[in-house]
């Protein structure tokens, strides 16, 4: 599920000129344990650099990672092509992400 704060991206606009800070979006994804591994290794192969902060929860795995909106249908592509609901993932503003810790 795509969630994004009201009023802190333009997401009536989906075509960015380039990354700039306020394109910044925090993606995350909650996985089993037994399938961590192969979103982490799916995550590695895409376009852009992803440094993934992992919290470990009752019997799943938050995958927590910076990326720009742009990547974000890269992201949702990659989640179905290894076999994951693209409902795992949710996307929220900067602001967002840093108040909710």
């Amino acid at each position: 599920m795509l969630l994004l704060e009201e009023g802190l991206l333009p997401m009536n606009d989906r075509a960015f000129a380039s990354d700039t800070l306020e394109n910044l979006v925090v993606a995350r994804v909650l996985v089993e344990p037994r399938h961590l591994e192969e979103l982490l290794e799916g995550l590695a192969g895409l376009d852009f650099p992803v440094n993934p902060e992992l919290q470990h929860r009752s019997g799943s795995v938050l995958v927590e990672f910076p990326a720009y909106v742009g990547h974000v249908e890269e992201i949702r592509n990659t989640i179905r092509r290894l076999g994951f609901d693209a409902q795992t993932l949710d996307v929220f503003g900067v602001l967002h992400a840093a108040a909710s810790g």
